[in-house]
């Protein structure tokens, strides 16, 4: 396993809606196992394959708290095939958006369809900080990131900063 490199926004390729798979092979279990590996490192509780510059519909997660069994879960091809009509807002941060928190307005529970890293299909009914993870993720694969949730003129600032905080970096 390796670790990768988190891509930040406001890169291109977190805004690109990503391709499906189909399958399951060796090369995305590989690159399953490497977004666990830099999830852990990073340390988040989930990661869509977008946000390592691969743009394909993969998707890693454990929401175990510390006290907690680690419970990794590998999807791909995720789907959300029901939401809940109870909404709720709570304070999201991203991996690729460092230092970033914003509310946001999610179904409370999602039920979710993909194929396991055996490409045997399955699904999951989540609610709670699982099934906000859930949704921010595949959000990722669809070229939506949290801060898309607010306003233009707010979205617009955050995104400025990060690029002015990433120019620095680079000099």
């Amino acid at each position: 396993m390796a670790k990768l490199d988190i891509l930040i926004a406001p890169d291109r390729r977190l805004r690109t809606r990503c391709a499906r798979l189909g399958a399951v092979d060796d090369a995305a279990r590989r690159v399953l196992d490497d977004m666990l590996e830099t999830m852990y490192a990073a340390p988040g509780i989930g990661l869509a394959a977008p946000q390592v510059g691969v743009l394909k519909r993969l998707v890693v997660m454990d929401c175990a708290r510390n006290e907690e069994e680690p419970a990794p879960l590998k999807l791909v091809d995720p789907e959300i095939v029901w939401r809940s009509e109870a909404l709720v807002t709570d304070n999201e941060g991203c991996l690729s958006l460092p230092e970033v928190y914003v509310d946001v307005e999610r179904p409370d529970a999602v039920r979710v369809t993909y194929l396991d890293e055996h490409g045997t299909p399955q699904e999951v009914e989540a609610e709670g900080l699982r099934a906000r993870c859930l949704q921010h993720e595949i959000d990722h694969l669809n070229g939506v990131l949290h801060v898309d949730y607010l306003s233009a003129v707010k979205r617009g600032v955050i995104l400025r900063r990060l690029e002015k905080s990433k120019r620095r970096k680079q000099d």
